[in-house]
């Protein structure tokens, strides 16, 4: 269902999506009242959501669709206004799977191929996991789909030696709710430092940086290109830069890069990885969260090759089991946690 105020953006968008033969749009509504009428009376994997409307605004609408059919996938649709970031942010953590950054005029949606790329990829993958999860509770099998991995036993490797100096987290898709949950749950006095890295524009990092001050207890800012790390701090890639490390004598700093987007992503959380091992060696500790596709993968491999510790979240808990799922599948995790298991793991090992 797409759901936006505007008749001439609800069928642009319906047309880009019902371009892909495995996308079918069953329902538009114009503001989040209708949206409500319209879902009981539909079978509705995913619901594109705008947020100003009249009558019902999307924020309003949210919990109560959720509600009304729980475990569906909501994907927010906003322009990049700082407003709109800040709503976006407080609808993933109220339940929303996704957000895509919305051009600002139906022509510029209508054309804009980066536009087109995400939110199909998105509906894609978040229906998916809807079939997949709807299909595991009536006991039947598990449909695939991007970013999905096939149920088969994971190997797991042994922790690192050394007690980690950095801790380091890349997310995407559910990002921002399991960040908050992650960070909000580690004690004070672990005063590594923490780099995330999680996929989001420029408008939204440092909204996110702001959320996750508020939920850890700790300071957090985007990162600054020739800033010094410093112990108990946070720091958030930068929206469009990749977020890299590099020893200047005695000191460690950050780099911002405009290095050609990795993963379909820039900031992606290889490069951070990959500088990391290569400064801290065995010293990192890094922890892969929900998201789809395997962005951390190359990265973790660098991490376990230079004799760090991987995590992942587990598949039960995330959004899309496509991030967490390649570096689990691949033997590169001392463990596969659910959510709630992260923050103490990541305690016993920090201490």
């Amino acid at each position: 269902m797409v759901v936006d105020d505007s008749a001439v953006i609800r069928t642009v968008i319906t047309r880009i999506l019902e371009e892909d033969s495995q996308v079918s749009v069953v329902a538009t509504a114009g503001n989040g009242q209708i949206a409500l009428d319209k879902l009981s009376a539909n079978d509705i994997d995913v619901i594109v959501l705008d947020i100003e409307m009249p009558v019902m605004d999307g924020l309003t609408a949210l919990p109560k669709l959720l509600e009304a059919a729980p475990g569906i996938k909501i994907i927010m649709a906003s322009t990049l206004s700082t407003r709109n970031a800040d709503i976006s942010i407080r609808a993933l953590h109220a339940g929303a799977a996704d957000y895509v950054p919305k051009p600002t005029s139906a022509r510029d949606i209508r054309t804009g191929d980066e536009f087109r790329r995400e939110i199909l990829t998105k509906v894609k993958t978040l229906g998916a996991v809807r079939r997949r999860r709807r299909s595991a509770a009536r006991g039947g099998g598990s449909p695939s789909g991007p970013g999905l991995f096939p149920a088969k036993s994971i190997a797991l490797r042994k922790a690192g030696p050394v007690r980690p100096v950095v801790l380091a987290i890349g997310s995407s898709t559910g990002g921002p709710q399991a960040l908050f949950a992650v960070l909000a749950g580690l004690k004070s006095d672990i005063q590594q430092p923490i780099l995330v890295t999680q996929h989001m524009p420029p408008t939204f990092t440092p909204i996110l940086a702001e959320h996750i001050a508020r939920a850890s207890g700790r300071p957090c800012a985007e990162a600054k290109d020739g800033e010094v790390i410093k112990p108990g701090h946070i720091y958030v890639a930068p929206g469009d830069f990749h977020m890299v490390v590099e020893a200047n004598k005695a000191q460690r700093v950050f780099r911002l890069s405009k290095a050609p987007p990795e993963n379909f992503c820039r900031p992606a959380v290889d490069p951070m990885l990959r500088s990391l091992a290569k400064v801290f060696g065995p010293g990192v500790l890094s922890v892969i969260l929900t998201g789809m596709g395997h962005d951390g993968l190359n990265g973790g491999e660098a991490v376990a090759r230079a004799g760090g510790t991987v995590i992942a979240q587990d598949e039960e808990s995330s959004v899309v089991w496509g991030m967490p799922g390649a570096v689990a599948t691949a033997g590169l995790c001392s463990a596969v946690l659910p959510i709630k298991e992260l923050a103490p793991y990541i305690m016993r090992h920090a201490k």
